[in-house]
């Protein structure tokens, strides 16, 4: 039932199901597969709740996220080295506050340290979309991705639905004089418009792109579902009720498809993101460090094909529709967008089930680092091809990220 264009595009979906299924997916997940991606470090997941007093986690064993002892994690990732070169073994020390910022690109001069540490001031005034958890705080811990699964695990009701609701009603750009009513009977319910007003195309897209994110999240625990639950064995499969009841048209009074177009629309735009910065990638500075070279040299030649692939779509977003009247307006826009964003990621520190966190915390810092990216495309335009990048940056989370989100 979801065919055809998406509104404020010039896609349909049957050609990104067929760039996707069978030209940039594989690949993908091949990449995601890797030590580099694997591991993601996140800060003390009973964090509590910036918004609201919760003391309510969900005791569930599925709900659990465990960490990896440190002797598990590829001696790279763990120095927080991130370039190969003679120079950079032997100034370690001289770099360890440029290495502590976490600058992907870890070029070892004084200018270049002082650059890192202006971008890392400006980042977090200005251009960061996401709340950033403090990585090398004592509390944080590497996880690997692969062993804690996005997946179904029983936590719902009233707690999972505030989430979703604060996120919608407070943070999320809503057109003006509808109600949406929201049921507390199901855990993960979504909002139904009653009907859709003219809005301008930056609102609508940022609410398409958490109704997108929802989507996403909501598809994976319907197909990861624990099917049973016995003292012997958990088997774990597609859910052809949970998906209906969240996505069919009749038993969701026709929000259903949208739902999935919004999927679409999210895709797009992280689509977009990785064709945006290819540049920065492409440096030959820049390497994927885990402490295997071999296998490093390997990946980095396999980003760069997907980056590659990605530039190749043909019918991409255009994002020069965002923030494109009015110089004062817009900017006034922009940053209403950033902060509503930064809002939903400090969100997720109220989900209360820990894997929910986790991959919630993970998905929105890549959907934030894609919006970076976009913002960002005159100063990825000016990084030069070898030595250090001083106006843009990522770090090895915000590329971790971006690339497992978009992997949802």
């Amino acid at each position: 039932q979801v065919t055809g264009y998406l509104d404020d595009c010039t896609c349909d979906v049957e050609t990104i199901d067929a760039f996707n299924n069978h030209k940039l997916f594989p690949r993908l997940n091949e990449l995601l597969q890797s030590d580099y991606f694997r591991y993601y470090k996140v800060v003390n997941l009973q964090k509590p709740c910036p918004f609201w007093d919760d003391n309510s986690h969900c005791g569930m064993r599925d709900c659990a996220v465990q960490p990896c002892p440190s002797d598990e994690v590829p001696d790279g990732i763990r120095s927080g080295s991130y370039k190969y070169s003679e120079e950079a073994n032997h100034l370690a020390e001289e770099c360890e506050e440029a290495k502590r910022l976490g600058a992907v690109d870890d070029s070892l001069s004084k200018e270049t340290r002082q650059a890192v540490l202006q971008w890392a001031q400006h980042d977090d005034s200005s251009d960061s979309f996401c709340e950033a958890d403090d990585i090398h705080s004592p509390d944080a811990e590497y996880v690997d991705l692969l062993l804690n699964p996005e997946r179904y695990t029983g936590y719902k009701g009233p707690d999972a639905w505030k989430i979703w609701n604060s996120i919608y009603e407070e943070n999320c750009f809503k057109p003006q004089n509808v109600k949406r009513p929201l049921t507390s009977g199901r855990g993960e319910s979504f909002i139904y418009l009653t009907k859709w007003v003219r809005v301008c195309v930056e609102k609508r897209a940022f609410y398409r792109l958490i109704s997108g994110l929802h989507a996403s999240i909501n598809i994976h625990l319907s197909a990861r579902y624990l099917l049973q639950d016995t003292w012997s064995e958990q088997k774990w499969g597609p859910n052809i009720t949970e998906f209906q009841q969240r996505f069919d048209e009749v038993l969701t009074r026709g929000e259903g498809p949208r739902r999935l177009k919004n999927l679409y629309f999210l895709y797009l735009i992280e689509l977009r993101a990785l064709s945006k910065v290819l540049p920065f990638f492409e440096r030959p500075g820049f390497q994927l460090y885990t402490g295997d070279e071999s296998q490093d040299a390997e990946m980095k030649h396999l980003l760069l094909e997907i980056l590659h692939l990605a530039k190749s779509f043909p019918l991409h977003f255009d994002e020069n529709s965002f923030f494109a009247g009015n110089k004062k307006e817009a900017a006034k826009l922009k940053e209403e967008f950033r902060l509503h964003f930064k809002n939903i990621s400090k969100i997720m520190d109220c989900v209360g089930c820990f894997k929910c966190r986790l991959w919630g915390k993970l998905q929105t810092q890549g959907l934030g680092t894609a919006l970076k990216i976009l913002f960002s495309e005159k100063l990825i335009e000016k990084i030069p091809e070898s030595g250090p990048s001083y106006g843009f940056q990522l770090s090895r989370q915000e590329i971790v990220a971006l690339f497992n989100a978009f992997g949802r």
